[in-house]
């Protein structure tokens, strides 16, 4: 068996006494695991660092074996990333989302999301970008919200609201008897023109997204959010 792909670094773990095991996400094969010999030598550790891509071609004598990874350098940002609070604590955050997913379970759109995501985290765009990751990975999992139509109405105007218990938007006027109960929707997740996209309502996409994370993902896999959630958090 043998593939070669572009991969992101998700991250890599010791094996025996100069070899790793690469934990890659790509977009044909998902997020995939190989042993790198000579993977902790002083050559390949710039290489091998969480954010980075490379270029690998994974050889296994059967498909469900562990396999190895032949690795070349294809975008080098750990230099970059780490000298940035917001880009080391979103690297962590974004390898701990993507192994919410089912390890070789090829998930293309959200390998294309964690390209831009890369690219821009230590930018003004990127907590933004990881609400819209966020949710996006919540509908990959199977829990995906609907944010396009009032709930109760079926209107598809002033939508200001979610419900917890519908994962469903809810416009203002039919939810203001319940407003207390229900979660604040940004607009700027709705992708309205003119929508303000500032530190608050960004926040305020997080605590969507956290509370049906932890509902349908955290629990009842019995996990806890993960602490670079809360250290990107506070890093903007």
């Amino acid at each position: 068996m043998e593939w070669s792909e572009r991969g992101l670094i998700l991250g890599l773990k010791k094996h025996g006494e100069t070899s790793v095991i690469l934990e890659l996400m790509t977009r044909g094969h998902g997020r995939h695991l190989g042993v790198v010999r000579g993977g902790r030598s002083k050559s390949m550790q710039p290489v091998l660092q969480p954010g980075n891509e490379v270029q690998a071609v994974w050889r296994a004598r059967l498909e469900e074996h562990l396999g190895m990874f032949a690795v070349e350098a294809a975008a080098l940002r750990t230099d970059l990333l780490l000298s940035n609070p917001q880009g080391l604590h979103g690297v962590g955050l974004l390898g701990a989302l993507l192994r919410l997913l089912p390890e070789r379970d090829p998930h293309p759109g959200l390998y294309e999301r964690a390209q831009v995501l890369l690219a821009q985290l230590t930018t003004p765009l990127a907590p933004a970008l990881f609400v819209h990751f966020e949710l996006a990975l919540l509908a990959e999992l199977g829990f995906g919200l609907d944010l396009d139509q009032c709930a109760a109405t079926g209107g598809r105007d002033d939508l200001v609201y979610v419900s917890p218990k519908s994962a469903r938007a809810v416009s203002r006027e039919a939810g203001a008897p319940w407003a207390a109960k229900l979660l604040p929707l940004p607009a700027f997740l709705r992708e309205a023109p003119g929508a303000p996209v500032t530190r608050e309502n960004v926040r305020d996409g997080f605590r969507l997204t956290e509370f049906f994370l932890a509902r349908d993902v955290y629990l009842p896999r019995g996990l806890k959010p993960p602490e670079a959630r809360a250290a990107f958090i506070a890093s903007f």
